[in-house]
């Protein structure tokens, strides 16, 4: 039976999806006592600096990866399983940043086949002795998720790849991508499990996963969630390629905190959002954030590290098991360079080797001493062209040493089967460099472990406490993850064979006390950032982040993969027309401050001009003596004269509340103290400036102001102009009477003191002076320019501008963050609104009959 969730993603993925399986007994439901989040204001609090675990309280950690932590073999008996940690698992290593009593459990996939007949006694044992909840995917759907999607789309195209022709991963497979929806479906049940929403954190691992957090947040509105994507993350140009670029984009933005390695990886997620999206992100005090329908998804930056004291246990076996001093005897006299990498097109090797080549021939005096180990690990999947890449390694190993070999020397060595932990410590332990030529990766922990080992340990009768300096040395491509943080390393562009062969001599051929600083430069980052550091600063931030989302009321909305969650303030509702419409027709004396595009007018709009309904509105509305109804705009006097010519009695404030003007009959009036406009000179040139820089960009010159507007133009090149224009104008009008600000694709330079809150203000004195207090007063909009109205209308009774009862609304278009305590969806639900009030105006109750009543009922301050 299908749930009501997955059918939503029919919209989402044409076609049938795959049989999902018959029903798995349900695992009993763990509860656990509700726990605490302490409040975050405190930055000290969270400092990750400390020694200590995290101080974020919760019973549980529900952490979900591709793969359990976990190895299992077949008993030899064949009569079942037996199961043990994988201490080299960064899922099992990252528990060292949490608090001692957080309970962690475990989703993901087992890494054997388990027979049907015995998944459910699999799936207790491991849950009863490891906490640990494996997921059974169908043979069909792990081939289409896994070898499919996972490895020949999104690996391939998030490591810069496109698919060009099937020898490059293949067009778009749409049952692929179905298969991947699926597994992610799968995933999100058995989490939901073991899952106590209102107490539990959930941590999602790598871009298996990106989809989970949707199916997640559909359920628990208010989970605490995160996700961390372990892989690079490409630029907008490379990712808009992918045809379900958006619904993925939107599936992490149902996240709490969305994790990456570098900031380029970030940049680049950022970017894409801005470009697809039309999100922008902020940084404030070091965070930075990305609004999204109210909630503030935080972008975290933050390399992983290596797992100190497992380094140093296989360092301790390496030294038992693998014979280091051996390993030191066979080379003994020889320069070691070493090489580390997955088979894998992405990771270089092939570029490494010829490197190794082109030094041997550039500086012969290394013939003879200097050695390349390099180690292949397996292939963790069937990527693309594996074979190939390996066919290449090997012919090229065997040509360079034929040529450059001699008897008991061969330049290359070249290992390829599985190594292990400790083996690959012991190898560490010998070489003068490690030399990584990555093409793209994530983060790669391989200089990280090199630096570890190379420090040995305290023993005084260890071979690998390296007695005396301890020195290494890095050459290390500049497109891996961890290559921001290893500044000694010895950076390269792996595509330049000759620039990678001369970083390589200069690395071997260094003096003794560059090799040693260079090296405690490195332990200092390695030994302070290890993972424990890594999870617990995420686990903080995720903290911060979801005790603020606590703050707000949320409800989900939209269907498939367009689901998101809308939090708003606690105070912030929808404006009904009932509730309204009650202190309307109560009131004498009415102020109504309408926003015209956006707010009356869409945006959208092909004709700007007010259509005959919204004037004929406006006309009802004025004709009532009780009203004081102002069109307040960014619009030139023009403009608004021109438009609302037939609105005789409609006051309208022009360019932002720097003309106004009370009614047809009446003069336009200048509402700033400034009068002197010779900063326009100097704008003028600047704005012309960006304009010729920027194709699609304009400058629009109003009597009061001068406006910039880069809507047409490229996205991401025009807000980067206008940032800079900002900062531009700023500088160069330091000194002048004026106000530059940016908004909605523009960026504009206005008299100080021109706004519309100072609107707001004037025709509130204007009708307290003319005995006419205001006691209803309805203010809509929706943009920036518009909060400022808002925020005078809310300060005003302590002014005594209004009296404490006035009914006072406040009101956005659109649920968004806002100063206002009410919204409006949309310019249609305003125009219905406002026809409601003209309704009530037409029937309204004179003064008299209103006396005939008698006194009136108190009014409700708002």
């Amino acid at each position: 039976m299908m749930s009501r969730s997955y059918t939503n993603l029919v919209d989402l993925a044409t076609g049938n999806f795959p049989a999902m399986g018959r029903e798995k007994k349900r695992f009993p439901r763990t509860m656990t006592v509700p726990g605490n989040i302490a409040e975050l204001d405190d930055d000290q609090a969270y400092s990750v600096t400390s020694e200590n675990p995290s101080s974020v309280t919760s019973d549980r950690m529900i952490i979900v990866g591709n793969q359990l932590p976990l190895k299992a073999t077949r008993r030899p008996d064949d009569t079942g399983w037996s199961f043990s940690w994988n201490e080299d698992s960064l899922l099992l290593q990252l528990k060292d940043g949490f608090a001692d009593d957080m309970e962690v459990f475990y989703v993901g996939l087992l890494k054997v086949s388990v027979d049907p007949s015995e998944q459910d006694d699999v799936s207790q044992t491991l849950l009863e002795k490891f906490k640990c909840v494996p997921t059974f995917l169908p043979s069909d759907i792990l081939s289409k998720f896994y070898d499919g999607f996972c490895k020949r789309q999104l690996w391939p195209l998030f490591h810069y790849m496109l698919p060009f022709s099937a020898e490059r991963g293949g067009h778009f497979d749409r049952s692929s991508w179905e298969a991947y929806i699926s597994a992610n479906k799968l995933f999100a049940q058995k989490v939901v499990e073991v899952l106590n929403p209102d107490d539990d954190y959930i941590w999602i691992h790598d871009y298996h996963l990106m989809v989970l957090p949707t199916f997640l947040r559909r359920r628990f509105n208010r989970v605490r969630m995160g996700f961390f994507l372990h892989s690079p993350f490409p630029s907008s140009e490379i990712y808009r390629t992918l045809p379900v670029r958006d619904e993925i984009l939107k599936a992490l933005l149902n996240s709490d905190v969305i994790g990456f390695h570098t900031f380029d990886y970030a940049r680049h997620f950022l970017s894409c959002c801005s470009r697809m999206l039309g999100l922008e992100y902020q940084s404030k005090r070091g965070y930075i954030g990305l609004e999204y329908y109210g909630r503030t998804i935080g972008i975290k930056i933050m390399p992983v590290g290596v797992h100190m004291r497992r380094m140093e246990s296989l360092m301790k076996q390496a030294e038992e098991e693998h014979g280091v001093e051996e390993l030191r005897e066979k080379f003994n006299g020889k320069t070691v360079l070493l090489g580390v990498d997955d088979l894998d097109i992405f990771k270089g090797v092939d570029l490494k080797i010829l490197a190794m080549e082109q030094m041997l021939k550039q500086h012969p005096k290394w013939k003879g001493k200097a050695v390349l180990i390099q180690i292949v690990n397996p292939a963790r999947g069937r990527g693309i062209n594996i074979d190939q890449v390996m066919a290449e390694i090997q012919k090229n190993c065997r040509r360079i040493n034929k040529e450059y070999g001699q008897p008991g020397y061969q330049p290359i060595i070249f290992i390829n089967r599985p190594v292990l932990a400790s083996e690959r410590v012991a190898y560490y332990s010998i070489a003068e460099c490690v030399v990584v030529t990555a093409l793209r990766d994530g983060m790669n922990l391989t200089p990280y472990e090199y630096v570890a080992c190379r420090q040995g340990y305290s023993d005084a009768e260890s071979s690998l406490s390296l007695e005396g300096p301890k020195k290494s040395m890095l050459v290390i491509s500049e497109f891996i993850g961890c290559s921001p943080s290893l500044s000694g390393a010895i950076r390269v562009n792996p595509w330049n064979v000759e620039a990678t062969a001369e970083a390589m001599n200069e690395a071997i051929a260094a003096n003794d006390s560059e090799k040693q600083w260079r090296h405690e430069k490195h332990y200092r980052y390695v030994s302070k950032h290890d993972v424990a550091y890594w999870s617990r600063s995420f686990l903080q931030d995720m903290g911060r982040i979801c005790a603020e989302h606590f703050r707000k009321r949320c409800w989900g909305i939209g269907f498939g993969f367009g689901f998101r969650v809308v939090a708003l303030d606690p105070n912030f509702r929808k404006l009904s027309i009932a509730t309204i419409l009650s202190d309307y027709t109560r009131a004498k004396a009415r102020a109504i401050l309408l926003d015209y595009d956006g707010t009356v007018k869409a945006q959208s709009s092909i004709m700007n001009s007010p259509s005959k309904d919204v004037v004929s509105i406006l006309n009802t509305l004025c004709a009532d003596p009780k009203n004081t109804v102002f069109i307040v705009s960014g619009r030139t006097k023009e403009i608004l004269s021109k438009w609302f010519s037939p609105c005789e009695k409609l006051g309208i404030a022009a360019e932002h509340g720097y003309f106004l003007r009370w009614s047809q009959k009446e003069e336009w009036q200048v509402c700033s103290q400034n009068s002197d406009f010779g900063w326009m000179h100097i704008t003028e040139p600047v704005m012309q400036l960006y304009t010729e820089a920027t194709d699609g960009s304009s400058i629009e010159a109003k009597e009061s102001a001068l406006v910039w507007q880069y809507r047409d133009a490229d996205l991401g090149f025009g807000s980067s102009q206008a940032k800079e224009m900002l900062d531009h104008l700023e500088s160069v009008l330091a000194n002048e009477p004026v106000s530059v600000k940016s908004g909605h694709f523009i960026v504009e330079v206005k008299p100080q003191g021109a706004t519309k809150g100072a609107v707001a203000e004037k025709v509130f004195t204007a009708m307290a002076e003319n005995g006419k207090q205001a006691d209803f007063v309805l203010c809509i909009g929706d943009d920036r320019s518009d909060e400022d109205m808002f925020e005078i209308i809310s300060s005003a009774v302590s002014r005594d501008t209004l009296s404490s009862n006035t009914a006072v609304f406040a009101c956005t278009v659109g649920q968004k963050p806002s100063k206002a305590r009410y919204y409006l969806d949309d310019t249609s639900e305003v125009r219905n609104m406002l026809e409601s009030l003209a309704e009530a105006s037409d029937s309204s109750p004179t003064q008299e009959e209103e006396e005939q009543e008698g006194l009136r009922s108190p009014r409700r301050t708002r």
